[in-house]
């Protein structure tokens, strides 16, 4: 069998939300209706065809990018249902990277939420188009126009309503659509039959200014349309829906709808929407690649008669299959039984198997192209970024950057005969996740366990146990602080050894200079005449990162240091890789010794959305926390919602502590901001621990 779709007819989308705003349950409804299931799976029952995980059944929330496929007006479209949990914002990263369009859900109560705001920063940073679906208008303060003014203050988005909701709350009937001027209703249950009427005469002045809204906002950035208006003419739906696409696909706008995915009102209209404004994969630059050797640019056309190009951009442990790897191709045909290339590590694989994938179920295929996302067997070498292209067409794709973990545990087998298969099991669980990580303490020997909060690395030990059955003994959570300089100073590092036969010398002198926060390490050559050879720049670099691995106050990572490399001398016969390595590292640490070393520690974006019964209890606990509150302001009803800036090691806890003081009403979100200097006493206190 092969899965090559005409690439005009083809949607790569991403569906994204805040925890909670309904991103599963919306998924479901448009399996139902596109007859991908015969019945619709809910959260709640813990029975979702895409939270298939147990982790995920017993907590109600998604924790992996589930991939499946379906078809819509003769379309074929593939969809990715990502997170909406702080913790695992890399699975959404990794997904939007691949995608041509997303879906943002946002909740008619809630409306723009912390996690809204770091998706759609996530797909500003890659440029996608969007729409938006403000679900949940059954439920109780459903707001649909006040969810389009948070959209514009707080995302910086031009929303632009292409449906009214008919009622809200407990009378949410249908919407009306502004493009063809009709309403449409859902009468029964399974909302499978849509029914279009004329707009509720008490709805119709409003849909009327809604609508020439629309058009002015449309002419705006179409010359066409703007004529047409000036000169009184009214433009038929398909032009208004030309116009919507053309500045969707160019990001001028964002169609808005409504429905209600629980309830099966307004799915098929936002599945239509998806057809009318995403973009197929010919409708988005093409992918831009270098040429592993020459390093020049390399375009990768989507087209199946291209060499290959294909993104890994997930890695799965599969019980049946062994490693199962997700694949974006974007120029060529992939084939079973095909040797590709991964020109970064220069390995060949072998594909054994293509998998059309439906959630953790798939479909054995012959042949995939350009523009589709697939499932693949047989790449045992690959990680997340591995490019796959042939032999005589090398090329290497743009990686996919990931955030630091943040949150730390020692972890160990409670048996010695689980050893062994504790370090092959966390190995393999790194492999799937670039946000968890694994290291050795050098002075402890412990096993320390890093990830994006308390609730990753909870769900770490509980598949450690269920899918790998390793029973393991974790500690406290330890807070990841990091090392930097305040400073500029300078070191000479002289390694120098003579042992009767060829000996080794590395000479090099080091200017350390601190960055601003979130700079990372940057390195410059600043020396003249040569005075250490080209080719042991890459040693002395290679000396300073593992230099930096380990700071001198707390042993904690070094960074937004600028090391720059000013002076040195070689010996012709017996200088060598090791021994500029050797004293760049010398170097570096004597450096950093004078360069005034203090303590960052990571500080966390906390939004707590509660009643106003509880407002004074939740804010002297924040304060009492060392928090720094932002902002307090009303939501819906009788909630408040609080802004802070709260260190991360005072955090530890906090949804049992929070829970206490709100008899369990109130609920917070949790997310990496930045980094900053810890107080004199308790950077001494943790440095002398």
């Amino acid at each position: 069998m092969s899965s090559i779709n005409p690439l005009e007819k083809t949607r790569n989308i991403g569906i994204a939300a805040h925890i909670d705003a309904g991103k599963t349950t919306t998924t479901e409804r448009i399996l139902y209706y596109t007859g991908r299931v015969h019945r619709m799976g809910e959260v709640d029952d813990g029975d979702a065809t895409m939270d298939w995980m147990p982790q995920e059944m017993e907590r109600g929330i998604t924790i992996t990018s589930a991939a499946t496929t379906c078809e819509w007006r003769g379309h074929h479209i593939n969809i990715i249902d990502t997170p909406g949990h702080v913790d695992f914002t890399v699975e959404v990263e990794r997904s939007l990277r691949v995608l041509d369009g997303v879906v943002t859900i946002l909740c008619a109560v809630g409306g723009v939420q912390p996690q809204s705001e770091t998706v759609w920063r996530q797909a500003n940073t890659y440029g996608i188009p969007r729409i938006v679906f403000i679900n949940k208008m059954d439920r109780t303060g459903a707001d649909f126009h006040d969810v389009l003014h948070q959209m514009r203050k707080r995302l910086g988005a031009n929303a632009l309503a292409i449906q009214l909701p008919i009622g809200a709350e407990d009378t949410f009937e249908g919407v009306v659509d502004l493009i063809e001027m009709n309403a449409t209703y859902w009468e029964d249950e399974l909302g499978a039959e849509a029914v279009e009427r004329e707009i509720p005469a008490e709805m119709r002045d409003r849909a009327e200014l809604f609508r020439e809204h629309l058009i002015v906002a449309l002419a705006d950035t179409n010359p066409h349309l703007e004529e047409k208006y000036f000169a009184g003419e009214q433009p038929t739906p398909e032009e208004l829906r030309e116009v919507i696409r053309q500045a969707t696909l160019e990001n001028d706008l964002i169609p808005v709808l409504a429905g209600s995915s629980l309830k099966n009102k307004g799915v098929q209209p936002l599945l239509d929407a998806v057809i009318d404004y995403l973009p197929s994969p010919v409708e988005v630059p093409p992918i831009i690649g270098w040429e592993p050797k020459t390093e020049k640019a390399i375009t990768c056309k989507p087209s199946p008669d291209e060499p290959l190009a294909a993104l890994v951009f997930k890695v799965a442990t599969d019980p049946f299959v062994g490693q199962l790897s997700y694949v974006r191709v974007y120029s060529g045909t992939l084939k079973k039984g095909q040797t590709v290339y991964d020109a970064q590590e220069r390995v060949k694989s072998r594909i054994a198997h293509l998998l059309i994938m439906h959630a953790n179920r798939r479909e054995n295929v012959e042949t995939v192209s350009a523009g589709d996302i697939v499932g693949v067997v047989g790449l045992d070498k690959a990680t997340t970024g591995t490019t796959l292209c042939q032999m005589d067409h090398p090329v290497i794709l743009e990686n996919i950057e990931f955030p630091e973990p943040v949150i730390a545990m020692a972890i160990e087998p409670k048996t010695t005969a689980d050893e062994g298969r504790l370090m092959e099991s966390l190995q393999r669980l790194m492999a799937e996740d670039p946000s968890f990580a694994v290291r050795t303490d050098h002075d402890t020997g412990q096993q320390i366990i890093a990830g994006m909060g308390e609730l990753h690395l909870e769900v770490i030990k509980d598949r450690l146990l269920r899918e790998f059955q390793v029973d393991a003994n974790v500690g406290n959570p330890q807070v990841a602080y990091k090392e930097t300089i305040t400073s500029p100073a300078s070191a000479r590092g002289r390694f120098v050894r003579q042992t009767g036969g060829q000996g080794q010398f590395g000479d090099v002198t080091l200017l350390v200079e601190p960055l601003p926060r979130g700079r990372g390490y940057e390195f410059e050559d600043r020396t003249r005449g040569g005075v250490v050879p080209r080719e042991f720049i890459s040693a002395v670099q290679a000396g300073i990162r593992e230099a930096m691995e380990t700071g001198v106050l707390a042993s904690y990572p070094v960074i937004d240091v600028r090391v720059a490399l000013t002076d040195g001398s070689y010996h012709d016969v017996d200088s060598s890789d090791i021994a500029f390595k050797l004293a760049a590292g010398m170097a570096f640490r004597d450096a950093y010794r004078e360069a005034g070393p203090i303590l960052l520690e990571p500080v966390m974006l906390v939004e707590v959305v509660t009643q106003e019964t509880y407002m004074g209890d939740v804010v002297s606990d924040l304060s009492a926390r060392g928090a720094e509150i932002s902002s307090m302001k009303p939501t819906s009803g009788d909630t408040q919602t609080i802004v802070a800036r709260v260190p991360l090691a005072t955090m530890f806890g906090y949804s049992t502590q929070l829970r206490s003081l709100t008899q369990g009403r109130a609920t917070y979100t949790m997310e990496p901001e930045s980094y900053r200097r810890l107080t004199e006493e308790r950077q001494e206190a943790i440095a002398g621990a």
